[in-house]
């Protein structure tokens, strides 16, 4: 049986995205659509290309094209991150989404989770920054493996770091190195502002990755006031003295309007030399305290050694390329946390209707 261009689309608005329980026509989701008698090609854009539900997208437009009699069925499935559905006013138009990474204490890896969150979005396709916007202790310089390395000036403007994939800017690069930075809050108000939005040339981004100081104090007030934020994700260990401040961090950030994208639970569990798990600090903490705030829980990274030694050499692409369980704890919770933001650009949008 022939079928028409019409009947294709009608098929394809029965097919919800999983995580936007919106169909996939009404999200401006199929791009292109081509029929040849009882042969159908759709080209589906993602809204991240790092979209957890891209399988399951794909073989609910297949299932659906074949009860109404095609034979043939080829998905094209391609992915571009989209911002706030709203245009909002901004000092940096050209970044689509910025997100927080936080947590209520030091020591919980929030450095190494906000490196791998940057790394693992640009490796699934999308335009990535980071700011090491923890003005007192920067790790990035070692995370990244740019000890030493003095940024491009152009004009007045720094250019970030092009390393890894990601446009990387740390303070850690324009100071003297193991110096001290001994400063009150306005000084560190002026130089997490300065370092963002006057010095730094940031090219056009989907995410910019912002890595915030431990705690409750003046940065991330600053960071709230000076930018619209798409969300913050909030770092914690599965320990009871942890999560206690992870909660504080959650309700700061709500109280500055800026909306929780998730917990990611580090150091979760140690992977011993023979794959056995130890739940050293009492693993699932976080996840109970997510279900408690009504917050997403975006998912938990094992203690694995080669993370720390990749972090101590400066390649954090290495987690994507070498032990299988790393890879993929961390690709899950880059999944999660793109979902998320994906969900909270499209909360508000009108349906699109005519988008063929």
């Amino acid at each position: 049986m022939a079928l028409d261009r019409q009947q294709v689309i009608e098929a394809l608005r029965t097919v919800e995205d999983p995580e936007l329980f919106r169909d996939i026509v009404t999200l401006n989701m199929v791009k292109d659509v081509q029929v040849e008698d009882s042969r159908v090609r759709v080209r589906v854009e993602l809204t991240t290309p790092a979209c957890p539900m891209k399988d399951t997208i794909r073989r609910n437009v297949e299932a659906a094209l074949k009860r109404i009699g095609a034979v043939a069925v080829e998905v094209e499935m391609t992915g571009a991150t989209r911002g706030p559905a709203r245009q909002r006013q901004t000092p940096l138009p050209q970044v689509k989404n910025i997100v927080a990474v936080g947590a209520g204490k030091g020591g919980v890896g929030k450095s190494t989770v906000a490196v791998n969150l940057a790394v693992g979005l640009q490796r699934s396709g999308a335009a990535v920054g980071l700011m090491d916007g923890d003005i007192y202790g920067p790790s990035m310089p070692t995370m990244l493996g740019i000890r030493g390395a003095v940024p491009e000036v152009r004009g007045p403007k720094i250019l970030p770091h092009h390393v890894h994939g990601i446009h990387a800017i740390t303070i850690g690069s324009l100071v003297e190195q193991d110096k001290p930075l001994i400063w009150r809050g306005p000084m560190a108000h002026g130089a997490f502002k300065q370092l963002l939005l006057d010095n730094t040339d940031w090219p056009e981004l989907d995410y910019l990755i912002v890595d915030l100081p431990p705690g409750t104090g003046d940065v991330p007030l600053t960071l709230c006031q000076l930018l619209p934020l798409t969300g913050a994700v909030v770092v914690a260990t599965p320990q009871q003295v942890a999560l206690d401040d992870c909660i504080r961090a959650v309700r700061m950030f709500e109280q500055l309007g800026a909306p929780v994208l998730g917990i990611i639970e580090n150091m979760s569990y140690f992977v011993g030399p023979d794959g056995s798990e130890h739940d050293i600090f009492g693993r699932g903490g976080a996840k109970k305290a997510a279900a408690e705030l009504g917050v997403p829980f975006l998912g938990e990274i094992p203690m694995f050694t080669e993370l720390r030694a990749n972090s101590d050499a400066g390649r954090p692409d290495a987690n994507f390329t070498g032990n299988p369980r790393l890879r993929s704890a961390l690709e899950t919770v880059v999944a999660n946390l793109a979902g998320q933001v994906s969900q909270r650009n499209l909360r508000d949008a009108s349906p699109k209707l005519n988008v063929l």
